[in-house]
C-alpha cells in the first residue's frame, strides 16, 4: 500500500471545493444536498467537518466519503484488512484521544508510523502523535466506522488489560476483576490471538506451546522436535486475558491463580482433530501455561518408523508374543514411551485378547481397547484402578506409569497370574530400571519371575533430507566414539545439519528413537537376586549382545538419519 503525507494544512474552503469535485465526479451526492449540508454547517457553532456532516445526514455513504476524501487529499485509501492485529504505541496514545480525533495507527513503515484518519484536515492529531511517539507520521484515509471499530478492538482492550493486571499477581481476583477478565477473554482480539498461536504451532509441527509471563515481556515458545524456540510475542498486557481465554476453553477456574490447574481442550484445526492438554502453574509474574498438542493422525504406530532396527523389532515382537510377564519402557518425560506402548498395544489388539489400560492422561483413543483415565480427585489412582481391572479378565494390561510401590506390586502380581503387563518407568537406561524397582521395594524373586524385557529410549532429531551435508569424520572422532567398530562394512561418513526453508533453518525435521533393549536371561536373573548394581547389570547385558542407546544413535548417525552432535546431546550421559 502506497502512503502519502500532508506537509501543510489546506485551507478549509479550498479543501471543501476539492471534496465537492470528487463527490460530484463519483456521483455520490447531489448539488442540492451538498449545498444544504454546507449551509447547515455554516449555521452551526461547532467545527464538525463537512465530510462528517454529509455522512451523518445520510447524503453520502461512509465508503463513498472515504473514497472522495482520498481523492481530494491525495492520500491513499486503506482497506479494512490493513488495520493492525494489535495495538501500536498503546503506551502513549489513549483510546479517548484516538476516538476524539478519528485516527488509529495501523503499521510501522521504515521508521515512520502509518496512521488511518477519517478526516485528513485534522493535522493537530498528526502533530500530537509525532510529538508523543517521536516518529514521523504517514497519514492515510480510512472509513470512519472502521477506524472506531479498530480503536474499540485494540486500545479499549489495552486499557482494560492494564487495569486487571494491576490487581496483583498471585492474588485471588475479586468478583469485579473476574468478570472483567472473562469479558476480555471473550473479545475478538484475544480469541483471534489464541487461535493464531495454536494454528501457528500446528503449522510448525510443535508438540508444546509455552506461554510464560515475565516482568517486562510475555514469552511464547514452541517445542519443535524436542527443542524450544522463541516465537513472536504479544504485548505483556495481553498475558492475563490470553491465559484466561485458554482456561475458559479448558473449563478451568479463571479466578484461581494461586494453585496449579490441569485441563483439556478438543479443537479442529486445519481439518484435523486436535487434543490439547493444559497445565498452569503460578509464577512470580503471573500464571505460566503449557499446552501439549496431541494429533491422533500424526502417530504412526509402527516399530520401524519409531526407530527400531530389524533385529530390535524382532526381539520386541518375541517379547510381546509371550502370554505373561512384564515389559517396561523407560526414559525421561517426552522420550516417546507412550507412543512405543501404543504401538505394542496396536499389534496386541486382536479379537482373541481383551486389553485394558490405565493412563494419566489417556493421550490417544485406541479402538477396541478399554482405556481408563486416572482421576486422583475421586480416588481413582493407578493402584485402585489396577485392583479392579484384574477382575475384568484382561489378557493384556497397560499401566501408564509405575509411580509407587503399591502399583509395582499389583503389576508384578498381575504378571504372575497370567497377564501380559506393559508399563513405563522414569530412569536413565535399561539397567537402572531393575535397580529402581528393587529400590522401590519390589521383591527380587518376584521381579525375577515376571520381568521379561526393559526397553530404554530417547528421541533424536532427524536430519532434513533437503539440506543435509555429508562429511568424513577425522580420526580422533572415529577413535573416541568407536565409529569404525559400529560400521559393518561400507564407507565411514557422517552428516552436518545445514538448514533450509523446508526445515525452518534448523537442519532437522521430525524425530526418531534411539533405543537399547535388555532381555532378561538366567545370568541377569542371578544378578537381580543378589541386588547387583546397574553398572554390573549393564556390563553383563552388553556382553550378551545388548547395544546401548548411544551406540544405536551412532549407527543412525552413520546411516545419515541424524547427526553425531544430536546423539551426543541426547544420549552420551545416559
Amino acid at each position: 500500500m502506497d502512503t502519502g503525507r500532508i506537509d501543510s494544512v489546506v485551507e478549509p474552503a479550498t479543501f471543501d471545493e476539492e471534496l465537492r469535485a470528487a463527490l460530484f465526479a463519483a456521483e455520490a451526492v447531489s448539488e442540492a444536498d451538498f449545498a444544504r449540508a454546507k449551509r447547515i454547517r455554516g449555521e452551526q457553532d461547532g467545527d464538525e467537518p463537512l465530510s462528517a456532516l454529509l455522512v451523518r445526514m445520510g447524503f453520502v455513504s461512509e465508503r463513498a466519503m472515504a473514497e472522495a476524501l482520498a481523492q481530494a487529499s491525495g492520500l491513499p485509501l486503506i482497506r479494512n484488512t490493513d488495520y493492525a492485529e494489535e495495538a501500536l504505541v498503546a503506551d502513549v496514545l489513549s483510546p479517548r484521544f484516538l476516538k476524539e480525533h478519528g485516527v488509529v495507527p495501523i503499521a510501522f513503515d521504515e521508521g515512520a508510523l502509518r496512521l488511518a484518519m477519517a478526516d485528513p484536515q485534522r493535522q493537530v492529531a498528526v502533530r500530537a502523535i509525532e510529538l508523543a511517539t517521536s516518529l514521523p507520521v504517514l497519514p492515510a484515509i480510512g472509513v470512519s466506522s472502521e477506524i472506531q471499530a479498530a480503536i474499540d478492538r485494540l486500545y479499549a482492550f489495552e486499557t482494560s488489560a492494564r487495569a486487571v493486571e494491576g490487581a496483583g499477581h498471585g492474588d485471588e481476583l475479586n468478583r469485579t476483576d473476574v468478570d472483567q477478565l472473562r469479558d476480555m477473554a471473550s473479545e475478538a482480539p484475544v480469541v483471534r490471538l489464541v487461535n493464531q498461536v495454536i494454528q501457528r504451532a500446528v503449522d510448525s509441527r510443535a508438540s508444546d506451546i509455552h506461554i510464560e509471563p515475565f516482568e517486562r515481556v510475555l514469552k511464547i515458545r514452541f517445542r519443535i522436535d524436542g527443542v524450544l524456540r522463541d516465537e513472536p510475542s504479544p504485548p505483556r498486557q495481553m498475558g492475563p486475558a490470553m491465559i484466561s481465554r485458554i482456561k475458559i476453553m479448558a473449563d478451568l477456574d479463571i479466578a484461581e491463580r494461586r494453585l496449579p490447574q490441569d485441563g483439556r481442550i478438543k479443537l479442529w484445526v486445519h481439518g484435523q482433530e486436535l487434543d490439547l492438554r493444559i497445565s498452569t502453574v503460578p509464577t512470580l509474574h503471573g500464571e505460566s501455561l503449557v499446552m501439549r498438542l496431541l494429533k491422533r493422525e500424526a502417530v504412526d504406530l509402527d516399530f520401524t518408523s519409531l526407530g527400531f532396527s530389524e533385529q530390535l523389532r524382532a526381539r520386541m515382537q518375541r517379547a510381546l508374543a509371550l502370554p505373561d510377564g512384564m515389559i517396561i519402557v523407560t526414559g525421561p518425560t517426552g522420550s516417546g514411551k507412550t507412543t512405543t506402548l501404543y504401538t505394542a498395544l496396536h499389534g496386541l489388539n486382536t479379537e482373541e485378547r481383551k486389553v485394558i489400560t490405565v493412563e494419566d492422561p489417556v493421550e490417544y483413543q485406541l479402538a477396541g481397547i478399554n482405556q481408563i483415565q486416572v482421576n486422583a480427585a475421586i480416588g481413582l489412582t493407578f493402584a485402585n484402578a489396577l485392583s479392579s481391572i484384574v477382575r475384568q479378565d484382561p489378557d493384556v494390561i497397560m499401566v501408564g506409569e509405575m509411580r509407587d510401590l503399591e502399583t509395582v506390586r499389583i503389576c508384578v502380581q498381575s504378571a504372575l497370574t497370567g497377564h501380559l503387563v506393559l508399563s513405563t518407568l522414569h530412569t536413565n537406561d535399561a539397567a537402572s530400571s531393575i535397580s529402581r524397582l528393587l529400590e522401590m521395594g519390589a521383591e527380587d524373586y518376584l521381579l525375577n519371575s515376571t520381568l521379561n524385557t526393559v526397553l530404554a529410549q530417547r528421541l533424536v532429531r532427524l536430519l532434513c533430507p533437503a539440506c543435509k551435508a555429508e562429511y568424513r569424520p577425522d580420526a580422533g572422532i572415529v577413535h573416541e566414539f568407536r565409529l569404525d567398530q559400529l560400521l559393518h562394512g561400507g564407507e565411514l561418513r557422517l552428516f552436518h545439519a545445514r538448514g533450509c526453508e523446508a526445515c525452518g533453518g534448523t537442519g532437522y525435521r521430525g524425530r526418531v528413537g534411539i533405543l537399547e533393549m535388555l532381555t532378561m536371561t538366567d545370568t541377569l536373573r542371578a544378578l537381580v537376586l543378589r541386588h547387583a548394581g546397574a553398572t554390573e547389570i549393564e556390563r553383563v547385558a552388553r556382553n550378551e549382545g545388548m547395544d546401548t542407546m548411544f551406540e544405536d544413535g551412532c549407527r543412525k548417525a552413520l546411516q545419515g538419519i541424524t547427526t553425531l552432535e544430536e546423539v551426543i546431546r541426547v544420549a552420551q550421559d545416559s
